[in-house]
């Protein structure tokens, strides 16, 4: 109790340092009127000012009240709004972990309630904001993948669906892009074999990214290069590897915008391997 109290000192302190400086968190809000609120003994009371800060958009003065009500309510009717209302003033203040958290546990907890459902959305929707640029680790937004499937499988005729399988359709994205970045690093660096199975494991894992062309003639110069910087005794193994990826690309591509580029990669090819022979 002690620690929370000085928790809750902390952030009033810090709520009168920006009201000195200007940047209100409360608006309209006293200091001291906040300080007599957190002071009440009275839960009801501090309940409804905690409601109406979440109301206002005025979430940083709802959080320590809420915190409150959450943790002196415990196994009420009461407990089961505030907790509900305490998740949704953490993804205000943009505590989009700590909300997720909340959201879910409320779901777990609470299954039966009406808002089970829109707490599992919006834990989900959590993990969708806090999924990075593709460049970045993709735990997050592997996790916001999970938890929209399983949203969509526990309550499949949801009006959150269609919105849910637009997230899954645009983080999917975001991982294809990442599969490709990662697998171009590769290559850009002169990693070719590396380069190779990343752009092909990439091709089996999204068969239908909007990539999938650029990988494919990526995947034919790869192995050239990769024959090129090889021994004398597996150039030929490696310069038939980059002619069947030859094959496989003409095929599936024949009006490729990439045509000139792998035709130039088959020639040469053939030419190392009459010059391997005459050796």
């Amino acid at each position: 109790m002690t620690n929370r109290f000085s928790t809750h000192l902390s952030f009033i302190s810090a709520c009168c340092a920006s009201l000195i400086l200007g940047s209100t968190l409360f608006f309209g809000t006293s200091c001291s009127e906040y300080n007599k609120i957190m002071k009440s003994t009275d839960l009801d009371y501090k309940y409804e000012r905690a409601l109406g800060f979440l109301d206002s958009n005025k979430c940083y003065g709802a959080l320590p009240l809420l915190e409150e009500v959450v943790s002196l309510t415990r196994g009420t009717e009461r407990s089961v709004d505030a907790q509900y209302n305490f998740a949704q003033a953490h993804r205000c203040v943009g505590d989009y972990y700590l909300a997720r958290y909340y959201f879910k546990l409320f779901a777990k907890t609470f299954p039966n309630d009406p808002r089970a459902e829109k707490a599992q959305f919006e834990s989900a929707i959590c993990s969708y904001i806090l999924s990075p640029k593709p460049s970045l680790d993709q735990l997050d937004t592997e996790q916001a993948i999970e938890e929209f499937q399983l949203f969509m499988d526990r309550y499949p005729a949801s009006a959150f669906r269609d919105s849910s399988q637009n997230m899954i359709d645009e983080l999917r994205y975001k991982l294809e892009v990442k599969s490709f970045e990662s697998a171009h690093n590769y290559y850009h660096t002169g990693n070719y074999k590396s380069a190779v199975i990343a752009f092909e494991n990439a091709l089996k894992e999204y068969p239908d990214t909007p990539y999938r062309e650029q990988m494919q003639w990526l995947i034919v110069d790869g192995y050239f290069k990769y024959a090129e910087l090889s021994t004398e005794r597996r150039k030929l193994e490696r310069y038939n590897d980059t002619i069947e990826a030859f094959l496989t690309f003409v095929a599936r591509y024949p009006e490729s915008q990439y045509r000139n580029q792998v035709q130039d990669v088959y020639e040469k090819c053939l030419k190392a391997i009459d010059d391997l022979a005459e050796n």
